[in-house]
């Protein structure tokens, strides 16, 4: 008899920490507090991203571009969202390319809902969140949301507010997804995830990009009985083997599930766990090239973290283990270091597959079959938009940066419609000539 998932292994939800910030505990208490006048706080500052930060925190390293890098990456992105079916169907390697070196920050949103195949899915019903929105929601769904809202990013300056428009949006997106999804409900996890969105985009966007992250990208994730997540967890473990024998030995020895260390990791795409530049950087890769990318960023830091004999030597136990990758040294998480060993990590959608495949038939032959049926994972943008080619013309352009005539992308558009029109009108010249001739000939016979 197949007994249940649950038994004898550790809770799969385990609490999810609150993210890397730098301010204090006393200082957190006063966040949300009679400091605020309608919604604003006096005398706080905030750093590039949003997140209050003390007078004196020196945060982490920043790699800045020069300017002029910045504003090229930017005139490429805008030729690419405007020209995106062609670039999707020809140049997806060098859509990739350019994800890897992450999304200028002014085009970040509009990237991700392009790459997630969110804009299409918004445009195929365009009053559907509307009427998502203005539907009251299960009562049992909107207490946990209510009570989950100020846990998410309280240090940024979105969600600083209680009952702030960023809470009142991330309310609106999470009821709505219990209504568009009734039989997932809502689960905790999604919070952060919808945060970083609506960080990125309005509420309506957000709220598509969320679907597709939990239908697409992580199907099954966020569903009750979490199985999705615990395959996933029987997957990194034993593809850690090929990546860091060491680690996977001491992980082995001291028979520590990967549900204990890697739920948050993956459930919240890393997004409580890494320094704020690092989950861009991560999150532009991801929606470009799937779950892959968070499989490698759990690789990266179990091989670095506990895959030497002389990291293991702080650690002889579970609890000891445990502790460590709770606290990750900051060094192996900082963007330049970080993403080099992502794409430096060996581990394909192939590799990944494969490995699903043996897991799933170890936990029907352990557990019976899945309890809950979920569509089956995309690999990224490439496999998202191959599966709905069709739907692409419902794509509208609407750019939000407009390009003067003078720049190189503007001379490029300006030319290629100077080109088109050319063509038309050697077309109709064509077309005139042929109507001359037949009324020539006709004249002839008459």
């Amino acid at each position: 008899m197949a007994r249940s998932p649950g038994e004898g292994n550790a809770s799969p939800s385990a609490s999810l920490r609150g993210t890397r910030e730098t301010l204090s505990d006393s200082e957190l208490e006063s966040v949300g507090s009679d400091s605020e006048i309608n919604g604003y706080v006096a005398e706080r500052r905030t750093d590039r991203y949003g997140f209050l930060v003390k007078p004196e925190s020196q945060g982490e390293p920043q790699d800045d571009l020069p300017v002029e890098v910045l504003r090229q990456r930017e005139a490429k992105w805008l030729d690419m969202l405007s020209n995106w079916d062609k670039w999707m169907a020809k140049k997806h390697k060098k859509i990739k390319l350019r994800c890897q070196k992450g999304i200028p920050p002014s085009l970040r949103g509009r990237a991700w809902q392009y790459l997630s195949g969110s804009k299409v899915k918004m445009n195929q019903s365009p009053n559907k969140f509307i009427e998502l929105d203005s539907m009251t929601g299960d009562p049992k769904w909107l207490d946990v949301i209510e009570r989950d809202l100020h846990r998410q990013f309280p240090f940024h300056e979105m969600f600083v507010a209680r009952g702030g428009h960023g809470q009142q949006d991330l309310f609106r997106v999470l009821k709505a997804y219990t209504l568009y999804r009734p039989e997932e409900g809502y689960c905790q996890a999604q919070a952060p995830i919808a945060a970083v969105l609506l960080m990125h985009m309005p509420a309506e966007q957000a709220f598509w990009c969320l679907v597709q992250i939990c239908d697409k990208y992580l199907p099954g994730y966020y569903s009750e009985k979490l199985e999705a997540i615990q395959l996933d967890g029987r997957i990194l473990f034993s593809l850690l083997r090929k990546v860091s024998p060491v680690a996977y030995k001491h992980l082995s020895k001291y028979k520590i599930d990967p549900i204990l260390y890697m739920t948050e990791w993956f459930m919240c795409a890393f997004s409580r766990t890494l320094p704020w530049s690092s989950v861009l950087r991560v999150w532009d890769m991801f929606f470009c090239e799937g779950v892959k990318i968070i499989f490698r960023v759990a690789l990266v830091l179990l091989k670095y973290t506990i895959g030497s004999s002389e990291k293991l030597k702080t650690c002889q136990g579970q609890y000891e283990t445990m502790e460590k990758l709770k606290a990750i040294e900051p060094q192996y998480m900082y963007e330049g270091f970080l993403i080099a060993e992502i794409l430096d990590i060996p581990i394909t959608e192939r590799d990944i597959e494969r490995e699903h495949l043996i897991q799933l038939k170890k936990w029907k032959e352990e557990f019976g079959e899945l309890q809950y049926k979920c569509p089956s994972r995309m690999h990224g943008s490439k496999a998202i938009s191959d599966s709905e080619t069709a739907s692409h013309k419902l794509l509208t352009h609407s750019p939000s940066i407009i390009l003067p005539p003078d720049t190189a992308t503007g001379r490029k558009n300006k030319k290629h419609e100077e080109k088109e029109q050319e063509k038309q009108k050697a077309k109709e010249t064509k077309e005139k000539e042929k109507q001359e001739k037949e009324r020539k000939k006709l004249k002839k016979k008459k």
